[in-house]
């Protein structure tokens, strides 16, 4: 594996923890949200990765010689979580049916922030392994020297 690859396979795990964080921090964000411009409450997303392998070139992707053990993520698709809203017992809220009951997100704050977490440390592995990758780059130059 050359430095080239090594630094595409981690920015590939930058970009999809930043998407992955983004989405987190936007669940976090709406969790009061009771009314949404589709209508109803806010829905809590997630972000679905997938590991691709990592071609160099297009010539290689044609050919089908690419390196099956060197793959690279890719996000795939930002579902939208479908399972019933939490209904609250709150009459004098505007967002209330007839029965008094509100709609709220129906997003867990633990797991969110857990979810968080892992992104964060997924993070900072990628830039971990990325600085190590640029060290070595600069040391093999310092080499000719």
């Amino acid at each position: 594996m050359d430095f080239s690859t090594g630094l595409r396979i981690s920015s590939s795990g930058l970009t999809a923890q930043r998407m992955r964080m983004n989405t987190i921090s936007s669940n976090i964000a709406n969790i009061n949200t009771t009314r949404t411009p589709e209508g109803g409450p806010y829905r809590r997303k997630e972000v679905v990765l997938e590991a691709i392998p990592e071609a160099k070139s297009f010539g290689e992707i044609l050919t089908g010689n690419v390196d099956r053990n060197l793959q690279r993520v890719q996000v795939t698709d930002v579902m939208v979580d479908r399972k019933a809203p939490l209904l609250k017992y709150e009459p004098d809220h505007p967002d209330a049916n007839p029965q008094g009951y509100v709609a709220y997100p129906n997003i867990n704050l633990m797991e969110e922030m857990t979810n968080m977490i892992q992104a964060t440390r997924a993070y900072e592995a990628n830039v971990s392994a990325l600085q190590s990758s640029k060290d070595m780059a600069l040391s093999a130059l310092e080499i000719g020297r």
